[in-house]
């Protein structure tokens, strides 16, 4: 694996958000959800695509706190719009399970 320096990590703007709507995409070509996604008042609420159908519903994901990378550029996913990149690690089975924070900190705190 390739090392960084801590300019490089530095650059890679990773945000706290909770997840305010989220619906099935069935125009995706892998099972995947839109989400919306509010990341506080200095960001707004931003929109994405995540393909992790195998361990979350709709339901469930509505009020959740999840990290993403909110500097990429946005990315057109079929009809979606995708403006950050929402992060997880895979599971055994390759399933995303996602990442976010374990106590209580504002949406839109940064990730250091």
């Amino acid at each position: 694996m390739a090392e960084i320096t801590w300019d490089d990590f530095d650059r890679v703007d990773i945000r706290v958000g909770t997840v305010v709507r989220a619906e099935p995409f069935p125009e995706a070509r892998k099972p995947a959800y839109r989400l919306w996604i509010d990341f506080g008042p200095e960001i707004g609420e931003k929109k994405s695509s995540a393909q992790i159908t195998v361990h979350y519903t709709p339901e469930a994901l509505v009020g959740r706190r999840v990290l993403a990378v909110t500097n990429f550029p946005p990315r057109q996913i079929g009809p979606v719009r995708s403006e950050v990149l929402v992060l997880g690690v895979h599971d055994e089975d390759g399933a995303v399970v996602l990442i976010g924070p374990d106590g209580a900190v504002p949406d839109g705190a940064r990730m250091c």
